[in-house]
């Protein structure tokens, strides 16, 4: 089997057998969750409303930050990232090595677009596995969401008038 090259025809480096990796993990745990389901006998909902919908969404938005983004989970990422600095209300910015495995891992860890896939694919799987806990937990980050919202508003008004 021939080497997947981590180099574009135009010369641009990107660490494509990392990236493999991760497509691989990913479909490892989407297999994973549909094997549990299917141990466990769960069912797929009918149908799935717009509030858990938007519950979701809210959700996965506050978790894909709180992983990728916020100082507190830094040292999760921090084998696979550098610190650069503050990026604000308790978020950093973080690099990630050149090239390899670490790179596509650290991209992972540090990019909340990316994480939200992987976060919105385990929330959907836990509404038909365990839906009172997973809506739970949800309403937990969504109240965070909100509260973030309110408190940036709060700073923002306090400069304003003074």
């Amino acid at each position: 089997m021939k080497r997947l090259r981590e180099t574009y025809e135009n010369g641009e480096r990107r660490p494509l057998p990392g990236y493999l990796l991760a497509l691989g993990a990913y479909g490892v745990f989407t297999g994973a969750l549909a094997l549990v389901g299917k141990r466990t006998g769960a069912r797929l909902p009918k149908r799935i409303g717009l509030g858990d919908t938007v519950l979701l969404t809210v959700a996965t938005h506050k978790a894909s930050r709180l992983l990728t983004k916020e100082a507190i989970t830094s040292p999760l990422r921090a084998p696979f990232t550098r610190y650069e600095a503050p990026a604000g209300e308790a978020e950093l910015v973080e690099s990630v090595p050149e090239g390899g495995h670490k790179h596509a891992v650290g991209e992972l860890l540090t990019c909340p677009f990316c994480a939200a896939v992987w976060i919105a694919t385990g929330l959907s799987a836990g509404l038909v596995l365990a839906p009172r806990q997973t809506r739970l937990v949800s309403t937990v980050l969504a109240a965070v969401a909100g509260s973030d919202l309110l408190q940036l508003g709060y700073d923002r008004a306090k400069h304003i008038t003074g």
